[in-house]
This record gives structure tokens, sequence and C-alpha cells, in this order.
């Protein structure tokens, strides 16, 4: 028999319930008022008293109201369908709700019953296999989707029966396993798993090393992520994140992009439904909607609402990695899922830690952040989540908790900063405080020498000291004027602008200039190097800024010439012209 509870408190979306039964931890139970069912989770539970946060809004609701628990914790629908759909953090089906605001008590089915999919067999009768091992395949907007063995499947089981090639629907049962214990156990094509729980089906998960283009070329060159690795955007308002994201999304070799919008306002999340389904996928020609799931959670929806949205998003990221599909997951802004734990966490009375945060978010993030990854998969294929989150820190703090407890788990870091923002130095990422740890990982070095060259890490950490020095400079200029430095100063602090304007700054709304692929990144980054290896002769720093502000305008050009073309080649000879005048 299902538990029963009745309501004895509410604070906002908290409610209190005393229970006639067992429940469990994150347990889901309906509450009902006034003719409406609202979706609640259990986060607490002492003795009778159990503490459960509302999905929804608990106005009118009022003590001694009726609950009754489910059995089962928070879980997602998975199956073919999903791309290119619209869900909120509880994965309802946006589009197939009515009107502009969501109604209370108001669920969808995720998933589309009524649609036939061309299932293709890749197993046969007599074989044995385990959970996530891969039974069939379909197509979904030119993706290889796999069909599996439920992922709670315990033990070996023996293929019994399998349907022939055809069109199915995802209710039709399309094998028949026989477990250990000789039961029959019916496949169809959809799979159910709880969001806080990781997905553990795989058979190795070693340390992420192949290179993530993203054509970015301040986080490419600079700072490269891997396929399979872990990073953060924070930034105050204005610096320009939502674009980065979009370059990243856009441009980075992923089968499939998440979108997980966890709190935002919600013209950014209107601008994120507007703005994705006109994107073209510069990989294949069309819509990048076509290969996205976007995950909305506006931050006017209740908190607990927030909080769920990240980990449904991560729970159908595993789920793609489990047929062997490299996925990005994209989370703006986690700052509002840490808030969303903050105000549970008040509620709940608890000894708050810095900022009044709970205490335990550095765990909280860190087990998050740690389901991301580059895994082989139990037949030998590997998949990966490459997880970018962002974080929007009050006031551009980046001290603040949410900040500093990210740092210790993301692998990258690309700091947005204000002052490069104001001066339209776009990305706006400071390449000083940015880092990325991959850099260090002997198996990335190994993986760079062979598809790039065994040059490029020195080059990367020889931009990476120039343009320190750089700053140094500016700092000693900014204080003892032009005239109180030596011209060789001001020769060094023109070679870092170089690297600046040519290596970090792109445009993100240029045909060509928007994605720089490694090929033409490495002929970038050889030919600054070799101009700043470069001796120069001047007499004073005005012909030094003169001089430079020239190079920098020809290899702006060259930025937005088609590789290799004519126009590119031409303006490479200009600027050989360029150095010849000057070289010592």
């Amino acid at each position: 028999m299902a538990t029963k509870g009745t309501v004895s408190g509410v604070i906002a979306n908290m409610v209190t319930l005393v229970v006639d039964g067992p429940v469990a931890q994150n347990e889901i139970c309906y509450i009902s008022t006034g003719g409406d069912r609202l979706m609640a989770e259990v986060i607490k539970v002492v003795g009778t008293h159990v503490y459960v946060q509302v999905f929804e809004s608990t106005r009118g609701l009022k003590v001694g109201a009726e609950a009754e628990f489910t059995g089962h914790m928070l879980e997602v629908t998975l199956g073919p369908g999903m791309l290119s759909k619209n869900y909120d953090g509880l994965q309802n089906d946006l589009d197939k709700m009515d009107g502009v605001f969501l109604k209370r008590g108001q669920y969808t089915y995720p998933l589309d019953k009524g649609s036939r999919w061309h299932f293709m067999p890749l197993v046969k009768v007599g074989d044995k296999v385990e959970a996530a091992a891969w039974l069939g395949q379909v197509d979904e907007n030119f993706q290889p989707l796999k069909i599996m063995v439920p992922f709670t499947q315990k033990g070996v089981c023996t293929v019994k029966s399998i349907v022939d090639e055809g069109e199915y629907s995802i209710e039709d049962i399309v094998a028949v396993l026989t477990d250990e214990e000789g039961n029959d156990i019916h496949v169809n094509m959809i799979q159910k798993w709880p969001v806080k729980r990781a997905m553990t089906n795989y058979k190795e998960k070693p340390r992420p090393f192949k290179l993530l283009e993203t054509g970015v070329r301040v986080i490419d060159t600079v700072n490269p992520i891997v396929e399979g690795g872990t990073g953060f955007i924070p930034g105050p308002f204005g610096t320009g994140k939502t674009v980065l994201q979009h370059a990243i999304s856009k441009q980075a070799e992923a089968d499939i992009v998440i979108i997980a919008a966890c709190g935002e306002r919600a013209n950014e999340v209107v601008e994120i439904f507007t703005e994705f389904p006109e994107l073209v996928d510069p990989h294949t020609g069309r819509k990048l909607m076509e290969r996205t799931i976007i995950i909305a959670n506006t931050s006017n929806m209740p908190v607990a609402a927030r909080e769920a949205s990240v980990y449904t998003a991560m729970t159908i990221a595993e789920y793609y990695r489990s047929m062997g599909l490299k996925v990005l997951l994209m989370a703006d802004s986690t700052s509002r899922w840490a808030q969303a734990l903050r105000e549970m966490s008040n509620r709940m009375e608890e000894l708050p830690g810095p900022d009044a945060f709970p205490m335990d978010l550095s765990s909280i993030i860190s087990n998050f952040y740690g389901r991301a990854g580059y895994v082989v998969l139990g037949n030998g294929e590997t998949g990966s989540i490459t997880f970018i989150g962002t974080v929007s820190p009050a006031g551009g703090n980046l001290k603040e908790p949410v900040t500093e407890n990210t740092k210790k788990v993301a692998r990258c870091f690309y700091a947005l900063e204000q002052d490069r923002a104001d001066k339209k130095r776009y990305p706006a990422v400071n390449p000083i405080d940015s880092y990325s740890k991959y850099i260090e990982y002997p198996e990335f070095e190994e993986y760079i020498k062979t598809h790039i060259n065994g040059e490029w890490i020195g080059k990367v950490n020889e931009i990476k000291n120039r343009l320190q020095r750089g700053k140094e400079i500016a700092e000693q200029i900014n204080i003892l004027g032009d005239d109180g430095v030596p011209v060789e100063y001001h020769v060094t602090f023109w070679k870092s602008e170089l690297i600046d304007f040519v290596i970090l700054q792109q445009d993100a709304f240029d045909e060509i200039d928007a994605v720089t692929p490694m090929e033409r990144q490495e002929d970038i980054l050889n030919m600054i190097i070799d101009i700043c290896h470069t001796e120069f002769e001047f007499d004073n720093f005005n012909e030094v800024m003169d001089y430079f502000k020239k190079m920098i305008n020809i290899c702006k050009q060259m930025n937005y010439s088609k590789f290799k073309s004519e126009e590119y080649e031409g303006f490479r000879k200009q600027l050989q012209e360029l150095i010849e005048e000057r070289k010592a």
C-alpha cells in the first residue's frame, strides 16, 4: 500500500507532512489542494514528520491537505523523441502546454507515444547481455540512437527474442530477455532513471585527454578543454557569457548539445528559445536545434524546480553517453542552482556556511561535476559528457563561495572580466587569471604531439608569459609615463597587445572569424611567435606604437579573410614587408 500523509505546516515551498508509513529520502509525493495535485520531493525525514519541497506554488495550500507517496525518486523518462524538445526542470514538454504561463499541477508526458521509429536489431537470439547493452538502433534527426537493456537490470541476461527490422512505437516490446533466475523481461524503447543518482553503466572512466575543438581561439589555443572535461565561466552581467556559450555549443565537436537554463531571467531564456532554432550547425549545415535539447527554468519558478533542472539535464546527458555519443552540457547559471540550495537549507534551519550557503555546498558541486567525463563502455566503445557551467557571482566578486568551490573541481576556468568587456575586447576572457589544468596532463601532451605538433604547448606557455609581462609593463607605463620606461619595454608591451588583438579577440558575428579551425589556429600562433622572436629597432615610443598598430591592423584583416585564400596570402606578404622595415 502507498504511504499517505497529511500537511501539518507550510513555509513557502517547504511543506511538513505527518505520514502513516515508511518514506524514503528523495521520494516523490503528490499533495492535493483545490483540485490540483502538486508534485513534491522528500528532503528530510524525522520520525513520522517528513519535510518535502514542492515543485509548484503552494498558494492556498492548507493544513490537513492529503498527500500520497509514489514509492520512487524524481526520475526522467528517456527514449527516442527527445532531440529538439523544450522541457522544464521536471521534464514536462513545454510545447504541449497551453497558454503563456505554466498552470499549477499541469504535467505532460515528455515523449511522443504516437511516433513510429525505424528499429534495427543489433543482437540475436541467444546473445548474453547486461544492463545498458545495446539491443538495437533507431535514427532520430540523423543521430543513431541505441535502444538498451534497462539500466536497472541486475546480472547477465540472455536474449530470448528480438523483433525484426521495422517501424515500432516507443511502447512496443522490441525484445524479451531471460534473467539468471529464468524470469522474462519485456523491453521497449523507454527507460526511467532517478536524476539524483549517477549512471555508472560503463567499464572504466579514464582521465580525458582528447582536445575538444570549439573554434574559439582564447579557449582552444590558450586554455584548451578536452572531450569529457569540465569547465566553468564566471563573470559579471554584460561580459558576454551567453554569446560565448552560444559560440561553444554551435561550434564544438559534439553529437548532442544540452542547454540547461537554470533560474535565468525570463528574457534570457526566451533568447535561447528564439535564437537556437535559427543557428546553423557548421559541421552538417543543418539546424543546430536538430541535435539540441533545452531544459528551461526561469528565476520566477519555484526554487525546488530550479535545483531539479540541472540534475535532469545531467541524467539526459548520461543516457546519450551510454550510447557512445559525445555530449556537450551547458548550464546557465549554476549560481542560481546554489541559491536554490541556500534557500532550502535556510528554511530547514540548517547550520549556514559562508554567505549562508549550505555547509556541504562544495561536496554537492563536486559530486555534480564528477558525473561528467569520458567513459569506456562495456562493449569497448567510448562516450563523453563535457560540462561547462556559468557562474554569475554577485557584483562580479570571484571570491564568493560558488566560484571558489567550483574552482576546486572544474579543470578549466574562463574568467570573464568587466574591464575587458568595457574595452570591447571580446570574448572578455582574462588570459592571465584563466587556466586549463589539462595542459599539464601527460596524456594530453601526447595527444597534442601526435595531432598538432611537439612544440605547441611550449609556444602556448610562451604567449601566456608574454601577456603577463605586458600587463606588468602597462602598469609601469601607467605610473612612470611613456617617457619613463625604456623603448624596449614599449616593444615588449606592444608584442603582448599583438597577441591580445590577433589571438585572444574574436568576432562572434563574422562568418569567417567566428570559427577558427585548429590548422588555422596553429598558423596564427606560429606567425605571432615568429614576430615576438624578431628584434626591432626604434628611436622612440611613438614609432613603436604606430608600427605595431599597423601590424595589428594587417593581422586582423587576415583573421577576416578565408584561410590560405589569395586575399589571406596578400596580407601575409604585406606583413612580411612591414617586418623587414624595422628588423634589427
